[in-house]
């Protein structure tokens, strides 16, 4: 999640604390958006126990364009 707070900081301009708060309301709002499977890949991968193609895996189709 460091990361993920540090390119917030980068992009946006906010302070550290401004830059994690943001990105907790987006995930959070994303764990309750998405299946709960989903929800629970994204806090393994944040905490650094899951891996990112588990998740794209798990996202699936969601980002695709329907036709």
């Amino acid at each position: 999640m460091d990361e993920l707070v540090a390119l917030v900081m980068k992009k946006t301009g906010l302070s550290k604390e401004q830059a994690t708060a943001a990105v907790k309301v987006v995930i959070d709002f994303l764990k309750k958006k998405l299946p709960a499977p989903v929800g629970a890949t994204i806090d393994g991968f944040l905490s650094g126990k899951g891996q990112l193609a588990g998740a794209a895996n798990m996202l699936g189709g969601l980002l695709k364009k329907k036709k």
